[in-house]
């Protein structure tokens, strides 16, 4: 199982990318969020608290969604960014005069803050983990705000992820588009590894067609940023830009679709469950009161 930071992430374009403050939600996103939205069907447990993580990244139509689902429940919008917290409440705390509050649960039970430790019975991640320079370090932030058999709702890109595209720099000699995707299965190890049991992670793949060059490189600006290592070290200029895009048009389109340039996003889903924490067992074992006390709390059947 990988311990270590992803080798192709460069932790301070990853620190510039979570930095920024997204106009809107990636398109790509909300569809993500969508089709993960569907699965909490299968979910039994109706959660009174739970975490919204990064939604601004993640999507904020999901965020109504998700209070709609949930009607009676108390929500907490994390965000390792002050501005991305703000942001969010400006777009969920409407007046009570704006249209939006008479369709929409009542934003009052929305909270503005980082939810207490163990506190969250479901926590929502949509499409942030791959982004992440030390994702096990994420996961366990995760593991630590749920509470014990909450369960943990989970989005990202996979590894075949812009296969065109990477195929198209590979031709041409350039240095890599973006980092390295991780696979599905290995964040199911890191799930373990963190404390996290079932985990359940499958995939498919969105093909998603464009017009133009310049219309697939506007989405893909507002879906990330390259974070590899060793991307082109400086800006490309105009003629940089200009064989970019006709490659694109050269080896992107699809005859069969009009011409339309198609790449491919594989997304995984994740969920996994926080059990109780087992106690350590030796030949001689001392346990405190107040573990003996989770242990016992935390003995009824898993949350879905």
């Amino acid at each position: 199982m990988p311990t270590e930071r992803p080798p192709t992430i460069d932790p301070a374009a990853a620190a510039r990318w979570q930095s920024l403050v997204p106009a809107a939600s990636p398109w790509l996103h909300e569809e993500v969020a969508r089709r993960m939205e569907e699965r909490l069907a299968l979910i039994r447990l109706q959660p009174a608290v739970w975490a919204h993580w990064e939604p601004l990244h993640g999507g904020m139509a999901a965020h109504v969604q998700l209070t709609r689902r949930y009607p009676d429940s108390v929500c907490f919008v994390v965000s390792s960014k002050e501005k991305h917290v703000e942001s969010a409440r400006k777009i969920i705390a409407k007046p009570w005069w704006h249209l939006a509050s008479w369709k929409t649960p009542r934003a009052a039970k929305t909270q503005f803050e980082r939810s207490p430790d163990g506190a969250a019975q479901m926590l929502w991640a949509n499409m942030t983990l791959h982004m992440a320079a030390d994702p096990q370090a994420l996961i366990a932030a995760w593991h630590k705000a749920l509470a014990v058999d909450g369960f943990l709702m989970f989005s990202c890109f996979g590894p075949d992820t812009l296969r065109e595209l990477r195929g198209l720099y590979r031709q041409i000699g350039w240095p890599v588009p973006s980092h390295e995707f991780t696979d599905m299965h290995d964040w199911g190890d890191m799930l373990v590894a963190s404390g996290f049991a079932e985990p359940v992670l499958d995939m498919e793949r969105i093909t998603l067609s464009y017009e133009t060059p310049e219309r697939l490189l506007a989405e893909l600006r507002t879906l990330g940023r390259n974070l590899h290592p060793s991307r082109f070290p400086a800006l490309r200029g105009r003629g940089w830009l200009l064989r970019l895009t006709r490659a694109l048009k050269e080896q992107l389109a699809d005859p069969a679709d009009g011409g339309r340039l198609k790449l491919t996003f594989e997304v995984v889903y994740g969920h996994a469950i926080k059990p109780a924490r087992r106690l350590a067992m030796a030949a001689e074992t001392t346990v405190s009161l107040d573990e003996m006390r989770k242990a016992i709390r935390g003995t009824k059947g898993p949350a879905s």
